[in-house]
């Protein structure tokens, strides 16, 4: 890992020796370098761009943002530990693909079993992190400024449709590996392999679908291959996804950092539209290619989610053998979701202000 680190300082010291021959900022203006492994046209990225201008008109053109996209800077699976080292001052990161050293974050991330939007999965992130230090405590020696949900997962098949949970039964299908022991559970075959090699498995017929959200029709080309989709609800859960090293944070005078702690909320709404509209172009995209949508009845969905949940409270006892207690994580986490039908969390628990561990 060190030289791994020492090599992606040596690149940002290239890189912004690179950039020298831009127009000096003015006097007085702090510029912080903003990394991400995705292109600009990708949704995140559009949704960085958003907030990257409105913390320079926030700030008068104090503060700028040099953003370094598609890798250039920063990796995927080693991202939070490339920001803490100053490889970039902001960047986007993943705590739930690290490859270690974040295992709450992850687990966490299964807990949100009925929740019905985005937003919900965002705010009652928010009030976990707040109650919770072993939540903070795996993002050290970080400043987070931005809380990301996802689209919720579907069923995409290439033979038949799935109108009901019993016709999962027999299906190989690609999932997530938090999502493999559900699906055994109701008879289907689930294997995990990269999402890079989906298009290719489910055009020979290796697998006879994925889990995967409607926008990958259009943005993976799904539509051409698996032209049926289940909205059987995948609930997914928020985590922290733009941070500051701490260091570099401090550094930043009283004023700037209030201007990046109000855009936090400029952040997660673009990063909420930009999802959204991904997944609303992809089942335009699909529906237009012959893309046919089923919708599970209701019960179905409420058998899937107690069934879902049964295992994420399995996942979270489990997190004993990484010294850390799960399980009241998870009861908070549904207790949230129960008292907001779902959606956003208006306000934390009463004891939101105890710690516990």
């Amino acid at each position: 890992m060190k030289r791994l680190l020492t090599a992606a300082l040596a690149l940002a010291s290239s890189l912004a020796l690179a950039g020298c021959g831009q127009d000096a900022p003015p006097p007085g203006t702090t510029v912080l370098s903003y990394a991400s492994p995705y292109p600009p046209g990708h949704p995140f990225s559009k949704a960085d761009a958003e907030w990257m201008a409105y913390v320079t008109k926030a700030s008068a053109g104090r503060l700028q943002i040099r953003p370094y996209w598609a890798g250039a800077l920063i990796s995927s699976e080693m991202s939070m530990e490339e920001v803490r080292h100053g490889v970039a001052d902001i960047g986007l990161i993943t705590p739930i693909y690290a490859r270690g050293g974040s295992h709450v974050q992850r687990v966490q991330a299964g807990f949100y079993g009925g929740v019905k939007s985005i937003e919900g999965q965002v705010s009652v992130y928010k009030c976990l992190s707040d109650r919770f230090p072993d939540l903070r405590n795996e993002i050290h020696g970080l400043h987070v400024l931005a809380v990301q949900g996802g689209n919720f997962l579907g069923v995409i098949t290439r033979s038949r449709p799935v109108t009901k949970l019993s016709d999962l039964r027999g299906l190989r299908l690609r999932a997530p590996s938090e999502n493999l022991d559900v699906l055994r559970e109701l008879g289907a075959d689930p294997v995990n392999m990269p999402m890079g090699e989906v298009y290719s498995a489910l055009a020979k017929g290796v697998i006879d679908g994925v889990i995967a959200p409607a926008d990958t029709f259009k943005s993976l080309h799904f539509a051409e291959v698996a032209p049926h989709y289940a909205n059987l609800r995948f609930a997914r859960g928020a985590y922290p996804a733009r941070a500051i090293s701490e260091e570099r944070w401090q550094t930043l005078p009283a004023d700037l950092r209030a201007v990046m702690t109000q855009g936090q909320v400029v952040w997660e709404n673009a990063l909420t539209r930009e999802l959204t509209k991904a997944e609303t172009d992809g089942i335009a995209f699909g529906k237009s290619h012959g893309v046919s949508f089923t919708q599970v009845s209701a019960q179905d969905q409420q058998a899937f989610d107690a069934l879902y949940n049964r295992y994420a409270a399995r996942a979270a006892k489990a997190m004993v053998r990484f010294g850390a207690d799960a399980t009241p994580i998870f009861h908070e986490a549904q207790a949230l979701i129960a008292r907001s039908q779902g959606g956003a969390v208006s306000a934390c628990s009463a004891y939101q202000t105890k710690d516990v561990k």
